[in-house]
């Protein structure tokens, strides 16, 4: 049987509560993990202790992530910013070591000329640093494409450029963080998508689309995307990164049926 975690991410959800107390209010609505790109005012023993206090785990969480009150989403593949990115992704690390987290997602950010093969290549040095400081570790690096629709200007847009970099490492190295959201916007068949790739992945993330709010509220199959990950026996996270559309409580009313489907009953 295939048992997947279903993940808050307590970045979106959660969010009229402070950030400690939104690990709790996950377990409460029945998710049996959460996720936050950069939970680091929550001490790691602190973090061990809310989860095991609640009975969750930790998915992944952000490396890299940038100056947000410039406006930055990242930037592992932004010029003259390597020992930025290597202090940032050393800090995610230890933090993910020190609380149990598999995966860590160095974010790639919008670089002032996005396609050029100049800041592909200073994204590759540095996704080479991140393989490099995991590889003996109980930590993946994780990739994540993010459609122009949510971040214009995204150095790693599409899938095909995160496959383009898992193929350069390999997947005992990097595997795939695929977004239900980012997908759509980008005109992809997400559901054959994950068919023909399912190897690739090590976490889902699901919003619908439009809106980038919780299932039902749009145009995606979710129950195709569920078929398709049991056909292949996912067994990573399935985390929500959505916008509620109400509270996150009432914009969760999903989950109850989401768990009772065959392989998610036993998700603990």
């Amino acid at each position: 049987m295939t048992v997947n975690r279903l993940s808050a991410h307590i970045g979106y959800l959660f969010t009229e509560l402070p950030l400690e107390e939104r690990v709790a209010a996950a377990a409460a609505a029945g998710f049996t993990a959460i996720e936050h790109p950069q939970p680091f005012a929550i001490p790691p023993k602190r973090m061990r202790e809310l989860l095991a206090e609640n009975n969750l785990v930790f998915t992944q969480l952000a490396a890299a992530t940038g100056d947000a009150s410039k406006g930055e989403k990242g930037i592992s593949a932004l010029a003259g910013r390597d020992a930025d990115f290597r202090a940032s992704f050393d800090k995610s690390l230890d933090y993910a070591l020190e609380v149990g987290v598999p995966l860590v997602h160095p974010m790639a950010g919008v670089p002032e000329v996005s396609a050029t093969e100049v800041c592909w290549d200073i994204y590759m040095s540095n996704i080479a640093y991140a393989v490099e400081q995991t590889a003996a570790t109980s930590a993946r690096v994780l990739i994540e494409a993010i459609g122009h629709a949510a971040v214009p200007g995204y150095a790693v847009s599409r899938l095909e450029d995160a496959v383009r970099i898992q193929d350069a490492f390999g997947p005992g190295n990097v595997t795939l963080l695929v977004d239900t959201f980012h997908a759509a916007s980008n005109g992809q068949d997400v559901i054959s998508w994950i068919d023909e790739n399912a190897y690739r992945i090590g976490h889902v993330h699901i919003a619908d689309y439009p809106g980038r709010h919780e299932p039902g509220t749009g145009t995606i199959d979710f129950d195709g995307v569920l078929d398709v990950l049991a056909k292949h026996k996912f067994s990573g996270a399935i985390g929500f990164e959505y916008v509620p559309s109400t509270n996150t409580l009432e914009s969760a009313q999903f989950l109850a049926r989401w768990k009772a489907r065959p392989g998610n009953s036993a998700a603990r």
